[in-house]
């Protein structure tokens, strides 16, 4: 009886192999951290302005308002990212960044059509694969209205509410306030998610609080 001939060789099913084990690895070495920002135009006494949640790998770990101006741990990733210098610097970066984005919501606040108190959520997202940033964003809700995205890999807006076409523009313009998301998202986010992913890989399981924020 005639053999039938192999469909790959040795050669490419292990060159096969080594394209899925890489494909694995970079699967298993993925990390992502996420901070959602609430921020309203003005509030009442005793209740924050600026609420702020920190997600890594869509499991809550931080948590920050404007009030108590004060970081609160969750679940053992957070006590393990408290024990870190780190710690003193993201608490102060939460603060210094509740307190832009309520200045953005006061300057865009004529073009917003509302009875009440304005609102703006503020999502700031990074990725790392590979010991490299492959992704960074920021999405911006106006009055519950996804209305802005902005891919901060390429610096490239994105107009989901039509409305919010004119914001777009004046940010657009401002090459400072491009600059500053760039920065925090390309920059700090990703620096911070280097330093959480020894902290998350040196833990058995991830056993932070479980929310998501998609």
């Amino acid at each position: 009886v005639p053999r039938m001939p192999l469909t790959c060789s040795p050669v490419r099913l292990l060159s096969l192999l080594l394209l899925l084990l890489t494909a694995l690895e970079i699967m298993v070495d993925a990390h992502s951290l996420c901070f959602n920002f609430s921020i309203k135009s003005w509030s009442r006494p005793g209740q924050p302005w600026c609420e702020a949640q920190v997600f890594m790998n869509k499991n809550l770990f931080l948590q920050y308002d404007s009030d108590s101006n004060m970081v609160k741990p969750l679940g053992l990733l957070g006590k393990k990212v408290n024990a870190t210098s780190t710690w003193g610097e993201l608490t102060q970066t939460l603060g210094e960044v509740g307190r832009d984005l309520r200045m953005l919501l006061l300057d865009i606040k004529p073009q917003i059509k509302t009875s009440g108190p304005s609102t703006l959520q503020v999502e700031m997202f990074c990725q790392r694969e590979a010991e490299r940033c492959t992704g960074a964003s920021w999405q911006f809700t106006i009055n519950g209205e996804k209305s802005l995205l902005l891919d901060a890999m390429n610096m490239t807006w994105t107009v989901i509410n039509h409305e919010a076409r004119k914001i777009k523009e004046t940010w657009k313009k401002d090459r400072g306030l491009e600059k500053y998301f760039r920065k925090l998202s390309v920059g700090d986010c990703d620096h911070w998610l280097r330093e959480f992913s020894e902290q998350w890989e040196a833990m058995p399981e991830p056993t932070g609080g479980r929310s998501t924020w998609r």
